[in-house]
């Protein structure tokens, strides 16, 4: 039985397509048109899908849409009544999307997919889906925390078996998702892609700000539970995520975007960060004590602050953690389809407490080496091909020497991480590699962190805390021995001054507050991209190297290796590896002067 799971219309759209209950695909729209998070029907990734797996659109049996379109026109109505006339240019604004397009998805869906059998899940629904059934667990807690989705902003709950039970919810305009954004909003980030920024801001500021968001804007409960102080927001009425009246609060207007980044945008991006974590602690810890177990997944955007994430697991309120990779709403595609086979059919579900369902997020599209082949020869592309046996030492010998160098291999990765698939990487140990890579590669702001990709039984020798984190959604600290500093030196600086500083062992991926993205790689799960990093460790005593996304800034990560060329083209890259395929950057290769200006700034 196949069952295609659909997420679209809001942001990240996405498909998913499960066989007898197992995922065997699943991508971003963005990927294929190249608007990052794009939001429209995910039709070219869906023609990938059908043609991928070698299938006919006449083989799904049902599709299933990640929400439910007249619950969420229904808040849209109950809010404008409920704030009228505020809110009046937006509510304008909006109607001519939904009577056009929004309440008529279920025909634009059999249209789309040539399917008559449209099932529809709620948005939380969906979440608490993705983040259960693929997870290893027989039996877990569930929190799915977001902006919103129809009503609900979070949900708590619990999987057991086959089964979903829902019990405690908060509804919008109530948001732990959307007062983060409002943050995000303010200091000049794009909402709904720009959090991880503000995330990554963080640790340049200080916390000054935390009594007043708590005195002001948002009154948070014992158990986690909360209600916002609307005066200080325009997301409900408006057009904007704050107003005049939050500005005043603060002392500042909201930062342009692409201005220099203000001391009180780091100062707030550190205090907004205190408030979420704090708040999640009391959310997991009225979940433990509601729900019981060891074991806890997480979906939902919230759950890709990866800080706020790192700091529950080491508190250890739950011995065990699982976030779905793509935690935010393309996930929801792989949820709805999950919810169906399991809650709807009733399917058997079996969970071993040790290996997931999300084959390592591998789920995407990969391309042959006769594609790769032909595609290099038609365009006159220099290359040397290599074994499967040469690739590890010959990639660990180029980054040792400290060259960058752009990997292309296998099933592109589901979710907003590269997890070795789609990859840039380097030598974690190079004290000058963070601000090549951001400025001349990735062509982004200087102060943004990147992420260690290390063995995985070689985690606990450097952070201090030793869990696997196979889908980079966990911040640990570099342990105090593989330090350079004191801490409190650190501290001394202010703002952007900290990146001065030397940190570690392995400065490239030590942000200023001596935490890691970890990605841990093990050889079960990812065994290429295991191979390299050893071949490093053996030629240099160092079991990480740095990895980011296969991109440069306002573009989505590369799909096909016309798409990788074209970045390692027009980027300071100096190596590409297609598959086997190695291509080295020399001055018979022109930049294209015009490309990185295709790309939106984000």
């Amino acid at each position: 039985m196949l069952i295609l799971g659909i997420s679209a219309f809001y942001h990240d759209s996405a498909v998913a397509i499960l066989k007898d209950g197992e995922v065997i695909y699943a991508a971003q729209e963005e990927r294929f048109s190249r608007k990052k998070h794009d939001h429209s029907f995910p039709e070219k990734a869906l023609r990938n899908a059908v043609d991928y797996l070698q299938i006919d659109f006449n083989d799904i049996d049902v599709v299933v849409f990640y929400e439910k379109p007249f619950l969420k026109f229904d808040r849209l109505i109950s809010t404008y009544m409920q704030f009228a006339p505020s809110g009046v240019k937006s509510f304008i604004q909006a109607m001519p999307v939904w009577f056009k397009e929004k309440l008529f998805i279920k025909h634009l869906i059999q249209e789309k997919t040539k399917n008559e059998n449209i099932v529809f899940v709620k948005h939380h629904e969906s979440h608490a889906a993705s983040a259960f059934y693929p997870s290893p667990f027989n039996k877990a807690a569930i929190i799915t925390v977001d902006g919103v989705g129809e009503w609900d902003t979070l949900t708590i709950g619990k999987g057991e078996g086959n089964k979903i039970e829902i019990y405690k919810t908060i509804e919008f305009p109530h948001s732990l998702g959307l007062l983060y954004s409002a943050f995000t909003y303010f200091t000049g980030f794009r909402v709904n892609s720009g959090e991880y920024k503000l995330m990554g801001l963080a640790p340049y500021g200080e916390p000054l700000y935390v009594n007043k968001i708590y005195d002001n804007l948002i009154d948070v409960k014992k158990d986690g539970s909360f209600r916002l102080n609307l005066d200080f927001f325009n997301f409900h009425i408006g057009l904007t995520m704050t107003n005049k009246k939050f500005a005043k609060l603060f002392g500042a207007p909201p930062r342009k975007p692409e201005t220099k980044i203000r001391q009180i945008d780091m100062d707030l991006a550190a205090s907004v960060q205190v408030v979420l974590e704090e708040i999640m602690e009391k959310i997991v810890n009225y979940t433990k004590e509601t729900v019981g177990g060891d074991n806890l997944v997480l979906a939902g955007g919230v759950a890709l602050n990866c800080v706020a994430n790192g700091k529950i697991l080491k508190k250890q309120i739950f011995k065990n953690i699982w976030i779905q990779p793509a935690a935010g709403d393309a996930g929801g595609s792989v949820g709805a389809a999950y919810y169906y086979w399991f809650n709807y059919l009733n399917k058997e579900r079996k969970a071993d407490n040790l290996n997931d369902f999300q084959k390592g997020s591998f789920l995407g599209p990969s391309y042959s080496d006769d594609y790769i082949k032909k595609y290099l020869d038609n365009n006159s592309i220099k290359y040397t091909k290599l074994s499967d046996e040469e690739i590890p030492d010959k990639i660990a010998s180029l980054i040792e020497s400290q060259k960058v160098v752009g990997v292309f291999h296998g099933r592109m990765e589901f979710g907003p991480r590269a997890l070795g698939h789609r990859s840039i990487i380097g030598d974690a140990r190079s004290k000058d590699m963070q601000r090549i890579m951001n400025l001349k590669i990735k062509f982004r702001e200087s102060f943004r962190p990147f992420a260690p990709s290390v063995l995985e039984e070689k985690v606990g020798d450097y952070f201090d805390f030793d869990y696997p984190s196979r889908y980079m959604l966990l911040v640990y600290n570099i342990k105090k021995e593989k330090r350079k500093v004191d801490e409190e030196i650190v501290k001394q600086q202010r703002g952007l001054k900290k990146l001065e500083i030397e940190k570690s062992d392995v400065p490239a991926i030590t942000h200023v507050d001596f935490s890691a993205r970890v990605h841990s790689v093990d050889k079960e799960t990812n065994p290429f991209f295991y191979k390299i990093i050893k071949a490093f460790y053996e030629k240099t005593g160092c079991p990480i190297i740095i990895n980011t996304s296969f991109n440069v800034r306002g573009e989505p990560i590369v799909n096909n290796p016309e798409d990788a060329y074209k970045c390692f083209k027009n980027t300071n890259m100096d190596f590409l590896l297609l598959e086997n395929y190695l291509i080295e950057k020399t001055e018979e290769i022109e930049i294209d002067e015009n490309w990185i200006k295709k790309f939106p700034l984000d």
